[in-house]
């Protein structure tokens, strides 16, 4: 027997007979997946793939972190901090991936965008519905956001219900309440379909548990998740904001928006402003 050097050899136990079985391709349906980015230019731009690519993988992210949140929020409800905080962590893990995602896409020229930009229409991220639904989950409602979505019954249906449902932050702050923390009434029972504001009575409440950490300890490392998820999300925010004026300046996005200054009004929103507020508080003496 020839043996060709730099070669490894398929071990005798490799399954190598597929014929009507489910095989790695199968199962992630890799027929339907790879065939699913259609470039639109004509004639068809070699850069298009790209930018198909790093949207669709943005979207396949974006559903897995939509999975995790329900199931924090579930949990959270039913008291279980430990697995809702170990779903954030997953969370923060897959945000660093699409945090990574921009400097991929920032490799496209200004130049070479304009080549197929004109072919996308009104085709824009800020149509992104699970994006949408990610902002609900935690705590970003904006009712007029619905209207993007008429056309789209599903997403529509998706964030009608998101909008009338807690928040992840609404449920935090219910367990806190349970545990006897002070939070206010008026949280509690709030119209869960406006976007949660800073509310200053919560500052004592985050000041006990943040200056008595050892007595507090796991909602502490709570509120530290939750500032690490934002922290995040305004970093994927600010990278996107970044990307776009590299690529296309101050341009208008092709969706309509103002583009670059639209992304970077997007930086003011906040999920948990009070978990940032109260760092001004910690160690001072408001006696």
């Amino acid at each position: 027997m020839v043996v060709e050097k730099n070669t490894r050899r398929i071990e005798s136990g490799i399954e190598t007979d597929f014929s009507g079985r489910m095989d790695y391709g199968s199962y992630l349906q890799l027929d339907r997946l790879l065939s699913a980015q259609v470039p639109v230019s004509r004639p068809e731009h070699h850069d298009e793939l790209l930018f198909i690519i790093q949207h669709q993988t943005t979207e396949l992210w974006f559903k897995l972190i939509l999975h995790e949140l329900r199931a924090v929020r579930r949990q959270l409800r039913g008291d279980d901090l430990r697995s809702a905080m170990k779903g954030i962590a997953r969370i923060k893990h897959i945000q660093h991936v699409l945090i990574e995602q921009w400097p991929v896409l920032a490799t496209l020229t200004p130049a070479e965008y304009a080549e197929f930009r004109g072919d996308l229409g009104a085709a824009s991220g800020f149509q992104s519905f699970q994006y949408r639904a990610v902002e609900f989950l935690l705590g970003n409602k904006n009712a007029g956001m619905l209207a993007v979505f008429e056309a789209l019954p599903e997403a529509h249906r998706l964030l009608t219900e998101l909008l009338e449902q807690s928040s992840i932050y609404d449920e935090f702050l219910a367990l806190l309440h349970r545990r006897g923390y002070p939070v206010p009434e008026g949280l509690l029972d709030r119209d869960v379909r406006q976007a949660h504001v800073f509310e200053p009575a919560l500052l004592p409440v985050f000041k006990e548990i943040y200056e008595h950490a050892h007595g507090n300890w796991d909602v502490y490392e709570a509120c530290e998740e939750l500032v690490d998820l934002e922290d995040n999300f305004q970093l994927w925010r600010f990278r996107h904001l970044k990307t776009v004026e590299r690529i296309i300046g101050m341009k208008r996005g092709t969706g309509g928006s103002s583009g670059a200054g639209f992304l970077r009004k997007a930086l003011d929103l906040t999920f948990f402003p009070e978990l940032f507020a109260v760092r001004t508080e910690i160690g001072t003496d408001n006696g």
